[in-house]
């Protein structure tokens, strides 16, 4: 019986759509829990799995000195930016629906682009500023703003869009001398202490029917972020990173078998937008 041999990009390449597949779940399940809890309780969770999913990292990496950085205080400073978006992106699932969120959210690798040609100084072709400049036309279709539908929450995702480009700006710094499993030692100790002692002040008492809700963050997070991880050990950054935008197509689907959320016209073509703009920059960066 002949093998089935799978390329590693093809296999990088699954295993994105499987990352996107569960960060999508991750929302579904935050944007239930946000109504009943406060926010720190969910990230204090969902950093504390963060935690234990880099002891299994470092295991699988023979790493025993992972929890070791060479520049530690801009560990802590990617930490921080981790809690800020993630703390932004809750709270725009609390008022708005999944793909209304996910599609002005999906303008983060773009912004990416725009900071690294600030603080990176790369290049930005003429036709990549077109690009860019065609995605925030997308992201102001979306919200609207000078019509009576626009809302001043939608700014919310667009506000954790910036924190999570520049978290991955300083991600990319940080990965030129640590491993991932650092990272994630690091990002998992500062939400665990910080979103512990914010806990003190906004904590609700747990119900039973709801635990499953908060393991779920945890287990869904844990298995995006490992995919994604392994996805990126299989193929190029420039192969996985568009599978970025599978999100706005999970958001909908979960959106409309959860909480029956079908997205108007106006944000199905911003997302089309926003997406054929980003994917165009990865494909030319």
């Amino acid at each position: 019986m002949q093998r089935l041999i799978i390329r590693p990009e093809i296999l990088g390449m699954i295993l994105a759509v499987t990352a996107y597949l569960c960060f999508s779940l991750l929302d579904t399940i935050q944007k239930t829990l946000i109504i009943y809890y406060s926010v720190f309780q969910i990230l204090f969770i969902k950093y504390f799995f963060t935690f234990f999913l880099s002891f299994f990292e470092s295991k699988r990496k023979k790493n025993p000195k992972f929890y070791l950085s060479k520049n530690w205080k801009l560990q802590i400073f990617r930490s921080l930016l981790s809690l800020l978006e993630s703390c932004f992106f809750i709270l725009a699932f609390k008022y708005l629906s999944l793909a209304d969120a996910h599609s002005i959210g999906a303008i983060t690798p773009t912004i990416v682009v725009v900071l690294s040609y600030i603080f990176l100084k790369e290049k930005i072709s003429f036709n990549l500023w077109i690009a860019i400049f065609i995605g925030f036309i997308g992201v102001l279709i979306v919200m609207r703003p000078g019509l009576t539908v626009f809302d001043p929450i939608s700014l919310i995702p667009l506000i954790a869009a910036l924190f999570l480009s520049l978290y991955q700006i300083v991600t990319r710094k940080v990965s030129e001398k640590d491993e991932n499993e650092t990272s994630l030692f690091y990002a998992g100790i500062v939400g665990i202490f910080s979103m512990g002692f914010m806990c003190i002040f906004y904590w609700k008492q747990i119900d039973i029917q709801f635990i499953p809700f908060f393991i779920g963050v945890g287990i869904s997070y844990s298995l995006a972020v490992y995919f994604q991880i392994i996805a990126l050990s299989k193929a190029r950054a420039s192969i996985v990173q568009p599978f970025h935008y599978t999100l706005i197509f999970w958001s909908i689907i979960f959106g409309y078998i959860f909480y029956y959320d079908i997205p108007d016209l106006f944000t199905v073509i911003g997302a089309i937008i926003i997406s054929s703009s980003g994917i165009y920059i990865f494909t030319k960066k």
